[in-house]
């Protein structure tokens, strides 16, 4: 069972893309994954983001508070960004505002995470820039669409399911 293991995760190459065996050269008509930053600092709510982007196909990364973001939004440059709203230290609303007056970084869409779903907590996102709202508990199917309305579907390396 060991020896199979092994022999499959040989046959995986670093973009996560199956080659037949003996093939060292990634496939080259394999789309780059887009990349998504999770923010929040309850763990079942990253692990649950991480779980339903990486099964859609998405490269996912995650931050358990604003400070912690800002490091890997500069090292990671995300295709787009999730952020819990209440969070110690720095929270969403000043995390997705310095992102969003960075030059660098004013591009990438920001869909804040809450439990809050008032018009005040929604007006108050688009005010620091957000592109969204997302509710929390969120199902699959509201996250991959949040997702969508920001992503084009093929920029994923595969269709996003209905």
């Amino acid at each position: 069972m060991r020896v199979a293991q092994t022999e499959e995760n040989q046959r995986v190459n670093a973009a996560g893309v199956h080659a037949t065996p003996g093939d060292s050269k990634p496939d080259a008509t394999a789309q780059p994954r887009r990349k998504v930053l999770v923010i929040d600092d309850s763990s079942t709510i990253r692990r649950t983001a991480e779980i339903f982007l990486s099964q859609a196909g998405y490269q996912v990364t995650l931050a358990e508070d604003g400070f912690e973001a800002l490091a890997k939004v500069g090292d990671l440059h995300p295709d787009l960004v999730f952020c819990d709203i209440l969070m110690p230290r720095l929270d969403g609303y000043q995390t997705c505002s310095l992102i969003k007056k960075s030059p660098r970084f004013h591009a990438i869409p920001v869909i804040m995470l809450s439990s809050r779903d008032g018009v005040f907590d929604r007006s108050r996102g688009r005010l620091v820039g957000a592109h969204d709202h997302l509710a929390k508990p969120f199902t699959r199917e509201a996250l991959l669409q949040a997702v969508q309305g920001c992503l084009p579907c093929q920029a994923a390396g595969a269709v996003l399911p209905a």
